[in-house]
């Protein structure tokens, strides 16, 4: 049996239609049971914890075969990011306590980074779960294609979109859900021993020309992309509702400036199936 976290979003879901398609058991770990009937008629076994409960989630990990870990996630923690080492302490007391044969925490890109940032929250979790003595792999996938969900409207009625991703022409690490989810699924049905990392990107990079121009080609209409002035983020930020922009801000630094990476780099990462069209294409039909 494998118990995923996060079930009822992209990723997770992703994970856990993976593995019942490969004839696993599965345990969909839900902080609100009640959105659970969908996996509970894909004939899983659906069980409340919350990530903030390490004696209910424990509790949700017993007997686990393998233990799939996605943290919600927090776009705007406070100074020293207190929520990620709260998060952090409540998983390893959880995991420790259940003994699952593996796990598989969803990192991200850039989690080995030394400059703090927004991404600061997986390397806290990372560094806190590498002390548990079961394997253990973190999955470090890049840039999300699924957040261009944002700029589906933008493209599709004034045909502009806005990056903070700049320069323009800069290639960027990006990846689709449904290969995180495939990936993830793999590797908790594989056996290794201690720590591992695993980083994973799409088949190529892409520029935030080029995602103008797809969003183009998948609307039928001419899209153009404009670079978000840097002066204007903090402003922007705070008037959007933020209360500590700056790990957000620094994040983006990192991807601009080149200091948020793949640890191996490109050559050293392994790579999805997924390309940006299909997403972009999924993402206008569902809006």
């Amino acid at each position: 049996m494998y118990a995923i976290t996060g079930i009822t979003g992209n990723v997770g879901g992703s994970v856990a239609h993976n593995l019942l398609a490969a004839g696993r058991s599965v345990r969909a770990v839900m902080r609100d049971i009640g959105k659970g009937n969908v996996w509970a008629e894909r004939g899983c076994e659906v069980v409340e914890a919350d990530m903030g409960d390490a004696m209910s989630l424990a509790s949700a990990f017993k007997g686990a075969e393998g233990v799939f870990v996605l943290v919600p996630p927090n776009f705007d923690p406070a100074p020293g990011l207190p929520e990620a080492r709260e998060t952090a302490a409540s998983l390893k007391s959880a995991i420790k306590r259940a003994d699952p044969g593996r796990v598989v925490y969803l990192s991200t890109i850039g989690a080995q980074a030394r400059e703090s940032n927004l991404l600061t929250q997986h390397t806290i979790i990372e560094q806190v779960l590498g002390e548990l003595p079961m394997p253990i792999t973190f999955l470090r996938p890049a840039w999300f294609m699924e957040n261009f969900r944002w700029d589906v409207a933008a493209a599709r009625e004034s045909g502009t979109i806005m990056s903070f991703l700049q320069p323009l022409d800069k290639p960027v690490p990006m990846v689709a859900t449904a290969d995180i989810g495939r990936e993830a699924a793999k590797l908790l049905q594989e056996s290794w021993t201690g720590r591992r990392v695993v980083e994973l990107e799409g088949p190529r990079r892409v520029t935030p020309d080029e995602i103008a121009s797809t969003f183009a080609e998948v609307l039928g209409r001419r899209v153009s992309v404009n670079a978000v002035p840097r002066e204007t983020w903090e402003r922007l930020f705070r008037s959007q509702g933020m209360k500590n922009p700056t790990p957000r801000i620094r994040m983006l630094d990192g991807f601009n400036d080149g200091w948020i990476e793949f640890e191996n780099g490109e050559a050293g990462s392994r790579k999805g199936e997924a390309a940006l069209k299909s997403v972009l294409q999924t993402l206008v039909e569902r809006d």
